[in-house]
């Protein structure tokens, strides 16, 4: 398949995350999943160690099975002060911004079994429960810059996807629908995969660099 036409800043500024434009009737060829793993396997990872795994979940079943265990977790996650339905924005435009994330991440949670396919992005060798900050920093650090790739390569080739943890509430539960080692294999990222409804995306409202750069000190 040809890649859109976009030049890397484009590409890094429109990778959005997908949710009620995703394709639910159009089926994800495997030879583009392949592709989209080739690039993750070219992030960065630490000590050249390739940790990073990918469960690709298109079994029917199995999807319903995890998208039952991800509406388990949005049921706390909408009672919870972060939701995004919870936060308000000091201005009208921020609001109806947070809105539409809330609305679209909401319509995810409710038809997530009717996505063509599921990813888990996985780090594979040891836990990350109670790590300290130096061995998990390391740990995360082979994980997730593949999926980031992952989900760039993606982008570029007309497909969406939309990173969320919320599932890691039952991630034993959701390791024994697919046969993930839980002993051994961490779960860091469930994201839809699915051809997009158009693919023309423009980059989100974000602050001022100013407001996130320490010069020197804090």
């Amino acid at each position: 398949m040809a890649l859109l036409d976009l030049n890397p800043d484009e590409l890094l500024a429109t990778t959005r995350a997908v949710r009620k434009r995703l394709d639910l009737e159009r089926d994800v060829p495997d030879e583009l999943i392949r592709e989209c793993a080739a690039a993750a396997l070219q992030a960065p990872s630490g000590s050249n160690m390739i940790s990073m795994q990918f469960v690709i979940v298109k079994d029917p079943a199995k999807k319903q099975a995890i998208a039952d265990i991800y509406a388990k977790s949005w049921a706390v996650y909408e009672k919870m002060p972060g939701f995004a339905g919870a936060i308000k924005k000091p201005t009208a435009e921020g609001q109806a911004q947070q809105d539409r994330v809330a609305d679209s991440a909401t319509y995810l949670a409710r038809n997530m079994s009717k996505v063509p396919v599921l990813l888990i992005a996985c780090h594979n060798g040891s836990r990350l429960d109670g790590l300290p900050a130096f061995a998990s920093a390391s740990t995360l650090g082979n994980i997730l810059p593949a999926t980031w790739s992952f989900m760039l390569a993606a982008r570029a080739r007309g497909l969406g996807t939309a990173w969320t943890t919320l599932h890691l509430m039952f991630e034993k539960e959701v390791a024994e629908v697919v046969g993930i080692p839980f002993d051994t294999v961490a779960q860091v990222c469930l994201s839809p995969l699915a051809y997009t409804k158009g693919t023309d995306f423009k980059p989100a409202m974000r602050p001022d660099p100013d407001t996130i750069l320490h010069w020197d000190t804090w």
